[in-house]
């Protein structure tokens, strides 16, 4: 019997984790607010008269890659991650993954492995991110932090063009390309007996912003984005951790 995968939010990486699920012979079921039956897509929504949903999958792992979408007033992201824990486990689920990110640790320079210390949670991004991750670790869930996702129209070049950013020119990039991330999530499902509770995924690679924005505007025909220092900066997520599953980082950011 093939691998069973329930894929909450089917958006730029959820919907891109589903088809490449698919090809490896995964039955999936991917999700929206709404349903949509010519994409097959299945309906996944609180609403103030409780949770919609049509998932049938049961006895399957689970990844939910719902955006927190943080700045819109009407994100109810905690109460949704809280229902699909609970619907996830009275349909059996073998597991279940939360797509987190790696801005879940502080801004200071350094090395962040999975056992660094987080950042205070002083701000809404921060208390929402490490809320989510509470409860699926006290649901006996995994946590993957993502770092900045680039791919397909996600082309650094068009996004930063022309931007004055507030960080420093020096600083060092932390990023993860779309294949990358669907990849991982997927390695870390088929060793999931194996797997530790956290990983990082994001690419050894860490040039400087101003050399990779560069870079990326002179290939997409763009205006690079201006600094707001030049103070020299590392701040590197470490996410060779996941290599002692058997992957590998294939794909340039």
């Amino acid at each position: 019997m093939s691998n069973k995968l329930v894929v909450l939010g089917a958006g730029w990486l959820g919907n891109a984790l589903s088809q490449e699920a698919k090809l490896a012979g995964w039955q999936v079921e991917a999700t929206r607010r709404t349903a949509d039956s010519q994409a097959q897509v299945s309906a996944f929504c609180l609403t103030d008269s409780g949770l919609h949903h049509t998932l049938t999958l049961t006895d399957a792992y689970w990844v939910c890659a719902i955006p927190p979408r943080m700045r819109q007033a009407d994100s109810n992201y905690l109460d949704t991650l809280q229902h699909a824990l609970t619907t996830a486990r009275n349909m059996e689920c073998k597991g279940f993954i939360l797509c987190s990110s790696t801005a879940v640790y502080g801004t200071a320079d350094g090395v962040y492995t999975e056992h660094a210390t987080l950042a205070e949670r002083d701000s809404t991004r921060q208390q929402v991110l490490q809320c989510a991750e509470d409860l699926v670790r006290s649901a006996s869930g995994k946590i993957v932090r993502l770092a900045g996702l680039v791919g397909p129209q996600r082309e650094p070049g068009r996004f930063i063009s022309g931007k004055q950013l507030s960080s420093s020119s020096q600083a060092s990039v932390n990023m993860l390309h779309q294949q990358d991330a669907v990849n991982g999530l997927l390695c870390i499902l088929e060793n999931w007996s194996n797997a530790q509770d956290i990983y990082n995924l994001c690419h050894p690679a860490h040039p400087t912003k101003q050399d990779y924005y560069q870079k990326h505007c002179e290939d997409y025909g763009s205006i690079p984005p201006t600094y707001n220092s030049e103070v020299k900066s590392k701040r590197i997520i470490d996410g060779s951790a996941v290599c002692q599953l058997g992957f590998s980082y294939n794909n340039d950011i």
